[in-house]
Order: structure tokens, then sequence, then C-alpha cells
């Protein structure tokens, strides 16, 4: 291009040429994997002790946190990926209110959802992608930041849950081999993820392990550590919720 030429367009070519973001793209994404809070969809372990309704409002302001602690990242686009849909009220209602971009699950199963969206958006040019979920409610920029740089060096980065699962899967491409023949739903999903990567050759790096909020037993162990530790790890709206649970709930027994 002769020097009369737009230079900023000349960069952007040569980035995209390189194999950088499209134009207007950031060089990562992040897709948060969401439920609508829809009663007796969503936190069903939950209940009993809770009603359908209560987790349900667990549930919600979970993904409001989800998406409110992407927003001050800098490197990244966000993504919601929606089920039942992306037409539902509430996912409108975070997209307005957020600016965020929303896109559907895919697939039959979880392995073929996750796969289809790591897939689908790093298609359309990030370097990398990040796909999270919505139960682990301290989930901050430095877990997003610590995976990007892990994946400088490892072809896929996931972060572990106690309970022997994973609350983010990282990648720079497809993985489709990561997601096959997973038991999801078991304590056995990071181990037999670990072994899949193996198998198809993959380098696995791990971040630190974090609780998830699967049952109102782990319910009770944030609670502890929120009101123990005095570290303030989850947001005003979420803590509220949970000291509600807990003055409601607090002494029932473990279904």
């Amino acid at each position: 291009m002769s020097r009369s030429g737009n230079p900023a367009s000349s960069r952007r070519d040569r980035r995209q040429r390189r194999g950088g973001p499209p134009s207007g793209h950031a060089e990562g994404a992040i897709i948060i994997f969401a439920k609508a809070p829809v009663p007796g969809a969503v936190k069903t372990r939950m209940c009993p002790p809770l009603a359908p309704d209560e987790a349900a409002s667990l549930h919600g302001s979970l993904v409001m946190d989800a998406v409110e602690r992407t927003r001050s990242l800098r490197g990244f686009d966000v993504f919601l990926a929606c089920t039942p849909g992306t037409d539902h009220p509430f996912f409108q209602t975070l997209a307005a209110r957020y600016r965020i971009r929303l896109c559907d699950q895919v697939g039959e199963d979880l392995g073929q959802r996750m796969d289809h969206a790591l897939s689908a958006i790093l298609a359309r040019g990030y370097a990398h992608a990040l796909l999270v979920g919505t139960d682990i409610p301290n989930l901050s920029a430095h877990h997003y930041q610590h995976a990007k740089a892990l994946l400088q060096d490892t072809d896929v980065v996931l972060g572990p849950t106690k309970d022997g699962g994973y609350y983010l899967v990282g990648a720079k491409h497809p993985v489709p081999a990561l997601f096959a023949d997973i038991p999801w739903s078991t304590g056995g999903v990071l181990s037999h993820s670990q072994a899949r990567a193996e198998q198809a050759g993959l380098v696995v790096g791990l971040l630190d392990p974090e609780r998830d909020l699967d049952t109102f037993d782990d319910v009770r162990a944030l609670w502890r550590e929120e009101t123990g530790s005095g570290k303030k790890t989850v947001s005003t709206r979420t803590s509220n919720v949970l000291h509600t649970l807990i003055q409601r709930h607090g002494n029932a027994s473990p279904a």
C-alpha cells in the first residue's frame, strides 16, 4: 500500500494475517455458560431444604455476579451462552444492562454444548477463549488472567473444583476430544478430561482448585468462610441471599 493509504487499516490487515483477532475484537473471549433462573430447573440438588424459588433466586444472583466480574477485564470480549435460549427475559435484561453478547447453547449434552461454544467463538478469530460456569461466586479477574498466562505454554487450561469437576476450561483452538465420553455431573469429570487430553496429545495447565455451589452444604461452607475470614469474596447481593437462606435453613439436615 502506498503512503497515501489508510495506515490504521493497514495495521489491522497485518494483524489479521498474523492470526490476531478480527478488527474490532479483543484478543480473547470469555464465554459464561448460564441457565435462566427458572424455579425447578436450577440448583435442584439444593432442594430440599431450599424451595425451588429460593434456589432460583440464588442462581440468578450468581449469574449476575459472573457477568459483573468480567466488566473490569481488558483484552476480552464477553459472551453469555444461554439456555433455554437468548430470548428469555432474564438474558435480554442482562444484555441491555451490561451490553453483553448473547448466544445459544447448542448440543445434546454438556460436552457437546461446551465444544460447540468454544469452537464457534474461536472461529471468529480470537486467539484464545475461556469458558466458565456460574457456580464459583468468588471467580475474579485473577482467575482469567492466570488462565490466559497458562495458555501461552499449554493447549488447554482447566480450573478444578474440589468435588472433582472443573469451573473453567480454556483453549487456543478447538479441542473436541476433551469433551468426548466424559461422565458429566460426577466426581470423575476432571480426571477423565485430563485423560482425554493426554490421549489427544494436549498439554494441560491447571488453575487453583475452588469450591463450587452445588449443594446446600456448599452454601453453609461458603457462608462460614465469608463470616469467619473477614474477607468479602461475594457480591453484596449474593451475600444477602446467602444470609437469608442460612437464616431460614441453616439448621436443616442434609437431604
